[in-house]
């Protein structure tokens, strides 16, 4: 299981409906995206990772290992508007006003990023997807993603013990020795994909599959005191960033 996997079944969130955790986190990144990068984004960034450590109880270090990969997305993107490409100064010229504009995009692009970390450190895929039937997704296209979210852990496992067989035997010494292993890997891996493939499709022909497939979900409802509080914060976010945003008279 992925760290953010086991932080969204261990969270103190868990048994909330991922309504509840849809207005919130995804309400924040809308934010983020439309209201001015400073104050806005700023405050929807501090905001999230006050709740995401404090009342979803979401461990510190996790939250860095799962943020940094789309922190380091978000800082190349903005590395680009430093430069202008052509113009009188030259091919590769700093861009005027390149450092505003570089701030403004990271400093929105992150807090979005932590918006949608929001939901998915408390909500499990296992609870999300069935559902999705509910809100009008066709069923196969979920059976799809449920499949496929399932394989991915046992693709995934399936790597680390064969990484870990060829550590034991010496598969890792040198860069020739690295290759071969990557190879072997590779293969194993692919060959391993369409065994599992070819089992569970047995295994559900055998279980009179129909086309639908068919999960216990665990029983929640949205609630409507967490939702309008959910709301409220929203809201309070948005009108302190314009009450900043004024000019001091």
């Amino acid at each position: 299981m992925l760290p953010i996997d086991a932080a969204a079944h261990s969270s103190h969130w868990r048994r909330r409906h991922p309504v509840d955790k849809a207005v919130l986190g995804l309400g924040l990144t809308v934010l983020a995206i439309s209201l001015p990068p400073w104050p806005g984004a700023a405050l929807v960034l501090l905001t999230s990772v006050t709740v995401l450590l404090g009342p979803a109880g979401v461990p510190a270090r996790r939250l860095w290992r799962a943020y940094r990969v789309p922190l380091g997305f978000c800082a190349t993107g903005a590395l680009t508007l430093l430069v202008q490409v052509g113009g009188p100064d030259g091919l590769v010229a700093p861009a005027d006003g390149g450092w505003v504009r570089a701030g403004e995009l990271l400093l929105r692009t992150s807090a979005a990023s932590l918006g949608v970390l929001l939901f998915a450190f408390t909500t499990p895929m296992s609870d999300l997807l069935p559902r999705l039937v509910r809100a009008g997704v066709p069923a196969p296209v979920v059976d799809v993603a449920l499949v496929t979210y399932r394989m991915s852990f046992l693709l995934l496992d399936s790597v680390r013990r064969v990484r870990e067989a060829q550590a034991a035997r010496l598969g890792h010494t040198g860069r020739a020795a690295e290759w071969r292993s990557l190879a072997g890997l590779g293969a194993t891996a692919f060959v391993r994909a369409f065994s599992r493939a070819a089992r569970l499709q047995d295994g559900l022909a055998g279980r009179g599959y129909d086309g639908t497939l068919r999960v216990l979900v665990p029983e929640a409802r949205v609630s409507v005191r967490f939702t309008a509080a959910s709301v409220a914060l929203l809201v309070a976010v948005a009108a302190l960033t314009l009450v900043l945003e004024r000019p001091l008279s």
